[in-house]
């Protein structure tokens, strides 16, 4: 460490970072990763082995993946390098393949860290891969969006994807306890603690940098919530609108109405709000919901939806995403029935497969005298003459028979809807017959 100090110009005594001293010293002190680094965990069994392999290292902010970066390469022996994508170009990569390359020579390994390695374009990407297949480096990347969208197949294919989680509660409180250990006793109501790690949403290195605000202080007495609030700027929540981030809640929001949990639903509704994510772009994901998963169990869901959409267009912000909660209530708590959107993904398939079958006869239309002497419109029964206005003829293509797309469920709306198809297909058997 003093090494890396005394580079930056700072010397030993310099006081560092809260963030930089409590840095584990050794993977055992790592808060929050027992899943990757036990003895029987993925990063525990290469450890013990002596074998790392490439890895890419998937998670928020703040939980350490630089650290276990480190530490695998003190653990691993390899000699350690560490690149930001941010910073880094073709130029710089060459320079540490090559260096890479002159240590293997003399049997030493490189650990190469590369922090935010979805930066990196595609061609920067495969630059990597002849160099992690001939053992010249073990590529370790960091990265807080998905893998799977932002790098290339080849890359993942040589490397494991490990997932961290961010630190919950227990683990920022371990946390605070060390930071404390350190400097001293935070002046905080439990009230105010438990306010103080909620502020940090999982990141660690975010906690540690509100804590050295406050060891900064010097307050006659502990703060309560509103004081520190008052004390420290409390960040946005993780939330972006053109990433992963997006995906997952507005999945949550929509799994929360399809399982009919509408306290649920609110909460994500109020996360994408809080976010900053587009209330039209949530209005039409609203409108979707009404159309997939309640569809005709409730006609009105969908006329609430729109009319909430308009709402919005008329009112704006902030009154108008009171319209769009409230539709996403109406939705919540609507009967479900996904028959219309299985109808129609079954009738599309059957479209497909029967390619260009022409429409019986009996109901083309027959404007000239040519048409008609071919027999076109022929024995075509007009529904509103027969009996119960209904005729019961077949509409579907000659050969193909009567196929059943839609079935109805016994909820809400729908199940008059199924008394009455149940109804006209016997009189359709009846009246063919």
């Amino acid at each position: 460490m003093s090494d890396l100090f005394s580079s930056a110009g700072l010397e030993d005594e310099a006081r560092r970072p809260l963030a930089d001293r409590l840095r584990p010293k050794s993977l055992g002190e790592v808060i929050g990763q027992d899943h990757l680094l036990n003895e029987d965990a993925p990063l525990g069994r290469m450890i013990a082995s002596q074998r790392l392999t490439s890895a890419i290292l998937w998670g928020p902010p703040g939980v350490g993946k630089t650290t276990i970066a480190r530490l695998l390469a003190d653990e691993t022996e390899l000699h350690f390098v560490q690149i930001s994508a941010i910073f880094s170009g073709v130029a710089d990569l060459r320079k540490v393949f090559e260096a890479a390359k002159g240590r293997r020579a003399v049997g030493q390994g490189t650990l190469l860290f590369v922090d935010e390695i979805h930066r990196f374009n595609r061609a920067q990407q495969d630059s990597f891969l002849p160099h992690m297949e001939d053992g010249s480096i073990v590529l370790i990347g960091a990265t807080t969006e998905n893998p799977s969208f932002e790098l290339n197949a080849a890359v993942l294919s040589r490397a494991q994807v490990l997932v961290l989680k961010r630190l919950d509660t227990e683990g920022l409180e371990a946390l605070l306890t060390r930071a404390e250990a350190v400097e001293h006793p935070l002046r905080l109501t439990p009230e105010a603690r438990e306010t103080l790690i909620a502020m940090a949403d999982g990141d660690g290195r975010y906690l540690l940098n509100l804590a050295e605000d406050l060891f900064a202080r010097r307050d006659a007495e502990p703060l309560d919530p509103a004081a520190l609030t008052e004390a420290l700027q409390k960040r946005a929540p993780i939330y972006d609108k053109g990433r992963e981030g997006h995906y997952n809640l507005i999945s949550a929001l929509h799994k929360s109405v399809r399982g009919s949990d509408p306290d649920a639903a609110l909460y994500w509704l109020a996360r994408m709000f809080a976010g900053g994510e587009d209330p039209l772009y949530i209005a039409r994901r609203v409108v979707r919901m009404a159309i997939e998963d309640i569809g005709l169990a409730d006609p009105e869901a969908l006329r609430q939806t729109l009319a909430a959409k308009d709402a919005y267009d008329f009112l704006g912000s902030p009154e108008g995403e009171l319209a769009i909660a409230q539709a996403v209530i109406y939705v919540a708590t609507a009967p479900k029935s996904n028959a219309a959107y299985t109808a129609y993904k079954a009738a599309m398939r059957s479209a497909k497969e029967t390619g260009s079958l022409d429409p019986p006869m009996h109901i083309l239309n027959a404007p000239t005298k040519m048409m008609k002497d071919l027999g076109y419109g022929d024995d075509y029964a007009y529904d509103h003459d027969a009996p119960g206005a209904f005729s019961g003829q077949d509409y579907f293509p000659e050969g193909m028979g009567h196929a059943t797309f839609y079935t109805p469920v016994p909820r809400g709306f729908e199940r008059e809807i199924k008394k009455r198809l149940e109804y006209w297909a016997k009189l359709r058997t009846e009246r063919q017959s």
